[in-house]
């Protein structure tokens, strides 16, 4: 993000904080999205952090940090977004019937992937999306959520470990009960 349009926004530009809102908006309601997988959620979130980030922008100390910062507050809105609403109820899309077996096996593939996500609390989401969708190192997650890079190191191994022990549990058989 440009400093010198963080500065004007600091100090209290409105069509500065307009141009910042435009230039980061969408990238916030993605991560948003991926994070609570809900769209109404993640817009909430979004424009909660929006709010967030025009009270608190004269505090921030340094304009270059403006990215950082802002995730910081778009995960504690996602946070927030998160326990207000308590579970998760899905946005479910409706797609046309696929049926080729390889774009079976995709749209299987797909929704176990989501499904062991889903499973994830927000702390561990939040990571995995700023790490594999935003693309930050997890040293800059780590800045950007204020905490140390081991905790990042931690929730992303537990979260990858907690995938996978869903997608196992999901791929075997059901045992069948035993009439007493």
């Amino acid at each position: 993000m440009d400093p010198e349009l963080v500065i004007r926004a600091q100090r209290g530009d409105g069509e500065a904080f307009a141009s910042l809102a435009v230039a980061c908006g969408d990238r916030l309601h993605a991560i948003a999205h991926r994070i609570l997988r809900d769209v109404d959620l993640a817009e909430d979130a979004t424009q909660q952090a929006l709010l967030a980030i025009w009270q608190n922008l004269p505090r921030l100390r340094d304009p270059a940090r403006f990215d950082a910062w802002s995730y910081r507050l778009l995960v504690n809105a996602c946070y927030d977004e998160g326990r207000r609403r308590g579970t998760w109820i899905p946005n479910l899309v409706l797609h046309e019937a696929v049926s080729a077996p390889d774009a079976i096996g995709q749209v299987h593939d797909r929704d176990q992937l989501e499904q062991g996500f889903r499973r994830l609390s927000i702390d561990h989401r939040a990571v995995v999306v700023l790490h594999t969708y935003a693309g930050l190192s997890l040293d800059e997650i780590a800045d950007a959520l204020g905490t140390r890079p081991g905790t990042i190191r931690s929730r992303l191994h537990y979260a990858v470990r907690a995938m996978r022990a869903a997608l196992d549990a999901d791929e075997r058989p059901a045992v069948p009960e035993v009439a007493p």
